[in-house]
């Protein structure tokens, strides 16, 4: 049950490793798109957000977060009521071991240790069963901020959008291509207003590609 609680841990905090999943990040800035989309390199116009930032103040990583770690209880509510009921059953055989002839006690003993293999089965397969909820949460978040980036760098004529934080490959960027609160903002515009639409940029997005 410990294992189980820090798997389920483990994976909620990996929601959060969501964000280097992305390619994003740095500190927040007020700089106006008009000033960041004159930020070029050579042909080029660059941007850079914070996904920290980002990632936080996203209206849909708030859900699909609650959703996770709502799944991450239920999965550990189960587990826990098999390995109560297994224990209790250990605990009578402790018990009454001793008023059992030798071949009841065997195959007591016996069946309590196929029915603990079989829990630890059914750990690895709850464990396994959010793993994969979780990826799958993960592939829609990033569909849908690269999705909004596309759109948003049409309409600011920026190239690339990269992550600029410690860890990252980028040592240094001027504070004028921080572009995270308009982004911020145009996510949770089209998150909140139009679902339908964010669907639909992602559908043509896939086909293009």
């Amino acid at each position: 049950m410990k294992n189980l609680s820090l798997a389920l841990n483990v994976v909620l905090v990996f929601a959060v490793g969501i964000l280097y999943y992305l390619q994003f990040s740095t500190e927040s800035g007020e700089t106006p798109i008009s000033e960041v989309a004159n930020n070029s390199t050579g042909d080029y116009k660059v941007a850079y957000i914070n996904s920290d930032s980002v990632l936080v103040n996203y209206d849909y990583f708030k859900e699909i977060q609650g959703e996770l770690q709502k799944k991450g209880t239920q999965l550990e509510k189960e587990y826990q009521s098999r390995a109560e009921g297994l224990q209790r059953e250990v605990n009578d055989f402790q018990r009454t071991v001793n008023s059992l002839t030798i071949g009841q006690a065997k195959a007591l003993e016996e069946d309590l240790l196929k029915k603990q293999q079989n829990l630890r089965l059914y750990q690895e397969n709850l464990s396994q069963q959010l793993l994969q909820e979780e990826a799958k949460l993960n592939q829609e978040l990033y569909n849908k901020i690269t999705s909004y980036l596309k759109l948003y760098s049409g309409e600011t004529g920026i190239d690339l959008v990269v992550k600029y934080n410690q860890g990252s490959d980028v040592l240094y960027a001027n504070s004028g291509m921080d572009i995270t609160n308009e982004v911020i903002e145009g996510l949770n515009k089209v998150y909140n207003t139009a679902p339908d639409e964010t669907n639909t940029v992602e559908t043509d997005s896939s086909k293009s590609e």
